[in-house]
């Protein structure tokens, strides 16, 4: 990645000022009565709009986030050095705006939309505000389209739906980025001419890098080049060297690029990684605005921050076009404390939550979902029917697996029922197990989960589960072929398609014990 040049900055920002059509008159202009660490405080800007941006001399510009009787505070997005008690700050008229392109596709740009990744400029007119109102309920329709992350575990206990807002939450180190890496990956197949056939729409992906390595953000950027998935994919970053207040806007840039998306009529998914490092950046600049601090020392608005974010993603009513945002936020826990200021802030804004547990990880269980803390609200409305009707019992059973585990380390006799139930949870476990970058279609995630909640692994050694699983889908889709065929373009399962699953895995289970 390539560090931006002050003089573009002061480009596209001056561009945000001249760049519409309905120019207006600059009314007033204060002075400058303090600045540092990033903050100017302002006398005067008496009509000033809070998010205006505000031009400062030396072509220095500044958002406003304080309006205060006496005095207005601002954040600067150029070199605080170059900016002196005194000097005169001019209004501009225009709300902080980001320039939005189809052309930024497959780009690594920064909050303000300048690219960084040495591919040349981005040449566009239209602008948006990186804050905007969210939409009321009467411009959306209820979730109801699945959005496919490839992730078994997640597709069939925890759906996500386009338009939905999930929460993925867990300490440092337990995959939270490869859950949502593998979903964007997971979206290659929506740009197919197959999926366009079965009237999937494509899904265009933005993700937000907040406070990460530059080294980090270059990794999952080459990663996504070598699946194919860049094509489709922004990464909007401000990285951990970046200053404050660019590290507090980008999830608001991610937003507004994934409405240029949805507003025209098409699907967006939208990854904050993460929020925890944007709530710590906006503590930051309050706490130099003098504003006062409050639980944790986070500011009271704190949960304004993340709400009018997150509250952005949508699935927009048919009259509006029916695109639709799904967000996915992501949240660093410390010792799985979920009841901390932030995780608790999130949980309560989103639809759901994916939690992933440390101890899991360590044990092999990857992705490391904890089941029964980790929840959709919007349930089986944003599932393929198929899906739905295989996975019915499987977050149940899950659930009591893991509940008789702890138990039944304790006692050496087991009853026949709770012994049962302790295998077929054992094999469940490895049946969900799944490598990173490895997303799976839908059709095959269907027959595994047919498999395991009918009894077809119960005989297996947990060991030979995910032997039994490859191999046995190479053996269908090879002998009933229709199997996969009659899912994909149904998306459901009839009684003749799950008749011939269970023969072919009769069949399968025979030469399989024989191998074995």
């Amino acid at each position: 990645m390539v560090d931006v040049k002050p003089e573009e900055i002061i480009s596209i920002l001056r561009k945000q000022i001249t760049g519409f059509d309905n120019e207006v008159e600059i009314y007033d202009s204060g002075t400058v009565l303090q600045v540092g660490d990033g903050i100017a405080r302002v006398y005067g800007l008496g009509k000033v709009m809070a998010g205006e941006l505000v031009e400062f001399p030396n072509d220095v510009f500044g958002m406003v986030l304080n309006l205060e009787e006496d005095s207005v505070g601002c954040v600067l997005f150029g070199e605080t050095s170059l900016v002196k008690e005194g000097d005169t700050v001019k209004r501009t008229g225009k709300v902080a705006s980001m320039p939005v392109s189809d052309q930024m596709l497959g780009r690594v740009i920064t909050p303000l939309g300048l690219p960084i990744d040495g591919k040349g400029a981005i040449t566009t007119d239209k602008f948006l505000p990186i804050e905007r109102k969210a939409l009321g309920v009467i411009f959306r329709q209820g979730v109801k389209e699945a959005l496919q992350t490839g992730i078994t575990a997640v597709d069939a206990m925890i759906p996500i739906g386009r338009g939905q807002r999930e929460l993925i939450i867990g300490d440092r180190q337990t995959g939270k980025t490869a859950v949502a890496i593998d979903a964007i990956i997971n979206q290659k197949y929506t740009h197919t001419p197959e999926a366009a056939s079965l009237g999937i729409k494509p899904v265009f992906c933005i993700y937000v890098a907040v406070g990460q390595k530059r080294s980090t953000v270059a990794r999952i950027v080459a990663k996504l080049q070598e699946e194919g998935a860049m094509e489709y994919t922004t990464v909007v970053t401000a990285s951990a060297s970046d200053p404050a207040p660019l590290q507090f806007i980008a999830p608001y840039s991610g937003a507004t690029l994934g409405e240029h998306f949805r507003d025209s009529g098409r699907h967006a998914l939208v990854v904050y990684d993460d929020l925890s490092k944007q709530a710590a950046a906006y503590r930051e600049l309050s706490l130099l605005l003098r504003r006062p601090p409050g639980r944790e020392a986070y500011p009271g608005d704190v949960f304004y921050l993340h709400s009018r974010l997150l509250e952005r993603a949508s699935k927009l009513s048919d009259e509006l076009g029916g695109g639709s945002l799904t967000a996915l936020p992501i949240i660093e826990t410390q010792q799985g404390d979920v009841s901390a200021y932030i995780p608790t802030n999130v949980i309560s804004i989103t639809d759901g939550q994916i939690y992933l547990e440390p101890n899991l990880f360590n044990a092999g269980v990857r992705p490391a979902i904890n089941v029964g803390i980790s929840v959709s609200r919007v349930g089986g409305n944003a599932q393929v029917k198929a899906m739905r009707k295989v996975a019915g019992k499987l977050k149940l059973e899950l659930a009591l697996y893991r509940e008789l585990e702890a138990f039944a380390k304790f006692g050496s006799d087991l009853d026949v029922s709770t012994k049962n139930t302790l295998s077929r949870g054992a094999r469940l476990v490895e049946l969900l197990k799944q490598g990173q970058y490895a997303p799976i279609k839908v059709e095959n995630q269907v027959v595994s989960v047919f498999l395991g909640t009918n009894g077809f692994l119960d005989s297996i050694p947990v060991e030979d589960v995910k032997r039994f699983e490859k191999e046995f889908h190479e053996y269908a889709a090879l002998k009933t072929p229709e199997i996969y065929r009659n899912i994909r373009e149904s998306k459901d399962v009839s009684e003749e398609t799950s008749n011939m699953i269970k023969k072919a895995a009769e069949e399968f289970s025979r030469t399989f014990k024989k191998s074995s």
